[in-house]
C-alpha cells in the first residue's frame, strides 16, 4: 500500500493513504543500516499489521524529487512565503533570506502579503511591485476577512506547499481558511494526529484536499545564508540573471567592480535598492564566515 508521510516523531511515522486514512508505522531496521531516514513528505510503501488499529510497517521510501534539511521535509512542489503588511511590518531582510533558500533549492515561490486591510492600498502596492519586479508572483490578502484566500487555494491545488514566514504574519489563519475544504476523511486524520501518543510539534503535512498538502513547519521562521559560498549568492537573486555576463569582469560579484551591469541597473532604478543592499549585507556575512573559518 502506498501513502505519504504526514508526520514523523520519536520513530513513529504517520502515513496518509488516500481513501483509507492514516496509519501509524514504524520504519524497518534496514533504513537505519543503510543510513536512510524517512522524511515528512516522502511517498512510501507500507505493510498493514493491524487494520483495526491502523498500524503498519514502513517498508520502502520511493525516490524523492527534492528535500529540505531545515525543516526536514521532502517532495516539496512550491513555497508560500507569507508576511504581514502591518502588525508586524515586513522585515525585507528576513523575506529575502527565505527567497534565497528557496532559490537555492530550486523550489518555486509565491509571496502573500497579508493584512492588506491594515496597511492601505499605497503601502500594499509598493511591496507588491517590489517583488513582482523581481519575478515573484505576489498575492495581497486579508485572511481575517477572507480576501485573497480563493487565489491562494487555486495555487495550492494538486501541490505540496511549504509555508514560511514570521510569527504574527497570519500563517495559522490562512491554513485554517484552506482547511475549510477538508473532507471528513482528512478531518479524521487531523483528530488522530492531535490525540496521538506524541504531542510535541514537529513538521507535518496537513491534507487540504486530494493531492493537496500544506507543510506546517514550526520554527521555520528565520534562516541564515551560511550554507553557500559568497560567490554563489548572486545566482539566487533572479533580477540579476538577465544581466549575467554583461559586466566588464567575468565572475563579477556586483559590489566593488567597475563597469558592473547590476550596479548600472541599480543606478537607473531598474533594480530595487533595498534588495541590492540586502544582497551586499548577505555577501559580507558570508565573507566574514569564510574569513573566520580559515
Amino acid at each position: 500500500m502506498t501513502g505519504k508521510i504526514v508526520k514523523g516523531i520519536a520513530g513513529f511515522y504517520y502515513v496518509y493513504v488516500a481513501g483509507s486514512g492514516i496509519y501509524e508505522c514504524k520504519a524497518k531496521g534496514i533504513f537505519r543500516k543503510e543510513g536512510r531516514k524517512p522524511l515528512v513528505g516522502d511517498q512510501v510503501e507500507i505493510e498493514i499489521l493491524d487494520q483495526k488499529d491502523m498500524e503498519g510497517n514502513l517498508v520502502e521510501i520511493l525516490p524523492r524529487k527534492n528535500e529540505l534539511f531545515r525543516p526536514a521535509v521532502a517532495n516539496i512542489d512550491q513555497a508560500l512565503v507569507l508576511f504581514a503588511l502591518e502588525s508586524p511590518k515586513p522585515n525585507a531582510a528576513l523575506l529575502d533570506r527565505f527567497l534565497i533558500m528557496m532559490e537555492k533549492e530550486n523550489i518555486p515561490v509565491f509571496i502573500c502579503f497579508n493584512k492588506e486591510d491594515l496597511a492601505g492600498t499605497e503601502e500594499a502596492g509598493k511591496w507588491r511591485a517590489l517583488y513582482e519586479n523581481c519575478g515573484y508572483p505576489v498575492i495581497l490578502a486579508s485572511a481575517g476577512e477572507g480576501r485573497g484566500m480563493e487565489t491562494i487555494r487555486e495555487r495550492l491545488k494538486g501541490k505540496t506547499t511549504v509555508v514560511a514566514g514570521p510569527s504574527g504574519a497570519g500563517k495559522s489563519t490562512v491554513a485554517n481558511q484552506m482547511q475549510s475544504l477538508i473532507a471528513m476523511e482528512t478531518g479524521e486524520i487531523s483528530r488522530k494526529l492531535k490525540r496521538g501518543r506524541h504531542t510535541t510539534r514537529h513538521s507535518q503535512l496537513i491534507p487540504v484536499e486530494e493531492d493537496t498538502y500544506i507543510c506546517d513547519t514550526p520554527g521555520f521562521t528565520s534562516l541564515y545564508t551560511a550554507e553557500m559560498d559568497k560567490e554563489e549568492l548572486r545566482q539566487f537573486f533572479p533580477e540579476f540573471r538577465p544581466l549575467e555576463g554583461k559586466c566588464r569582469f567575468q565572475g563579477c560579484v556586483h559590489i566593488h567592480e567597475p563597469d558592473c551591469a547590476v550596479k548600472d541597473a541599480l543606478a537607473a532604478g531598474r533594480i530595487s535598492r533595498s534588495r541590492y543592499e540586502n544582497y551586499v549585507m548577505f555577501y559580507e556575512e558570508l565573507r566574514e564566515k569564510e574569513r573566520r573559518r580559515y
